[in-house]
């Protein structure tokens, strides 16, 4: 394996400059990001293939299209399918996987994919006549087969911790986009406050909760940097960056990203801390005390810009103070439902996209799932709930090593926890999961031979 590099100062506060000015040029030519996302696809198909995948090229590129795209369905930049950018990771994967292959081990994520096989048949027979039923499945299965073919080609793979933060910041590198577009686009919270709900405007005009959902992973990420990465300057850089990052994230008024972003940062200090040494933990302390300061700052400067809204989103009230009664903002409703069709259908379940169908016609709400868990009982059946426990139990070998790095826990529960309120609508929780399978080495320095 050839040994990488680590990226030089310099070259981040370049990176992160670039990743700036592509927010300005999408915020004043929309058009510019359907250009941007075509040329990151050339940019990298050229890349993988004039180097044959020997640095693991393919995880670079499907973490670029990762975090990018919620940005891009944002402002327009994937205009030739909704869910391209998942088959543009899966099609990265395959990539991978004819270049270097993949290991026997991961067996159980064939298994996975079989599982769901049918549920597409009995989709065939259920769904209403008028209903795209092509639609149906790439709408509601393109999340876990990206998941699959991921974690086919992750699995136990070892990288160099040098090329794992290569990864980690080509995630990061979009979401930082898209939190100055967001930026741009609503510079002033108060402008458009309306009450303590979602609030779309300061999503630039997207789904709050996906863009909060990819605003706390690079929140995680950005936490994971300023942990494991040994320089004041980039950890300055980082806590400024994170303080940007959660107040974006924050003023969407969606919870459920930046609440799995507070888990998963806590789950990877108690990983950390457990297994650092002596040394390492007396240099963790500090590094916490900084991040909590600058995240009860930013909590602190959130609520004074929401006019105290903020506050009362995330304690269940109204503007008025009232409390709501559905703490799930209408999510327990959809979960139950699901139930019901699993209840109906326990070993077959009513075929993939059959739910949303069932729903409308059991409760009269037309809504898609937002629990994939869930949506996998009820559409799957018992196949469904095998295939969980296929997702589940697979890592669990891979929690008991000595030396276990702090991602494995801490990405897993982010894809968990993520499935749980966001479902799989986009790529983000698979390829995640994907990543909590790898293996992280330390490269060995190059030895010199002296030869007479």
């Amino acid at each position: 394996m050839k040994r990488i590099k680590s990226i030089r100062k310099i070259t981040y506060v370049q990176l992160l400059l670039l990743h700036g000015l592509i927010a300005v040029l999408v915020f004043l030519f929309r058009s510019f990001a359907q250009a941007y996302f075509l040329f990151v696809i050339a940019y990298f198909i050229f890349r993988i293939f004039s180097n044959g995948n020997k640095n693991d090229e393919v995880l670079l590129a499907a973490a670029y299209i990762t975090g990018f795209e919620v940005f891009s369905r944002m402002t327009g930049g994937v205009g030739i399918s909704y869910e391209f950018a998942k088959f543009s990771v899966i099609g990265f994967m395959l990539i991978g996987m004819f270049f270097v292959g993949f290991t026997r081990k991961s067996w159980p994520y064939i298994l996975f994919m079989v599982l769901l096989t049918p549920g597409i048949l009995f989709s065939a027979i259920n769904l209403d006549y008028d209903t795209n039923f092509l639609s149906a499945i790439s709408f509601n299965l393109s999340g876990p087969i990206c998941l699959a073919i991921t974690a086919l080609y992750c699995f136990k793979r070892k990288i160099t911790r040098e090329r794992f933060e290569h990864i980690l910041l080509a995630l990061l590198l979009p979401i930082i986009s898209m939190a100055v577009y967001l930026f741009l686009y609503t510079p002033n919270i108060r402008d458009v406050l309306s009450g303590t709900h979602s609030n779309f405007a300061a999503s630039g005009g997207y789904g709050p909760n996906q863009v909060a959902t990819v605003l706390g992973l690079g929140m995680i990420i950005l936490f994971g940097r300023i942990i494991t990465i040994k320089s004041r300057f980039i950890n300055i850089l980082d806590l400024g960056l994170l303080a940007f990052v959660s107040y974006r994230g924050i003023i969407t008024f969606s919870r459920g990203g930046i609440v799995t972003a507070a888990v998963c940062a806590a789950a990877f200090i108690l990983v950390y801390f457990l297994t650092a040494d002596r040394k390492e933990k007396s240099t963790l302390i500090p590094r916490i005390a900084f991040i909590a300061g600058v995240i009860m700052v930013t909590w602190l400067y959130s609520s004074i810009s929401t006019l105290g809204l903020i506050d009362k989103r995330y304690s269940n009230q109204d503007a008025a103070g009232r409390v709501k009664e559905d703490v799930s903002t209408g999510r327990a409703e959809l979960m139950k439902t699901e139930l019901d069709a699993f209840y109906e259908a326990p070993f077959t379940g009513i075929g993939v996209g059959k739910v949303k169908e069932y729903r409308l016609d059991s409760t009269g709400i037309e809504s898609a799932t937002h629990n994939e868990v869930s949506r996998l009982f009820s559409e799957h059946g018992l196949f469904g709930l095998i295939a969980l426990m296929v997702l589940v139990t697979t890592p669990l070998g891979m929690l008991f090593k000595k030396k276990q790095s702090p991602y494995l826990v801490t990405f897993l529960l982010f894809w968990l926890l993520t499935i749980s309120h966001s479902s799989m609508r986009i790529a983000a929780p698979a390829f995640i999961y994907g990543l909590a399978l790898i293996h992280i080495i330390h490269a060995k320095p190059k030895t010199i031979i002296h030869r007479k």
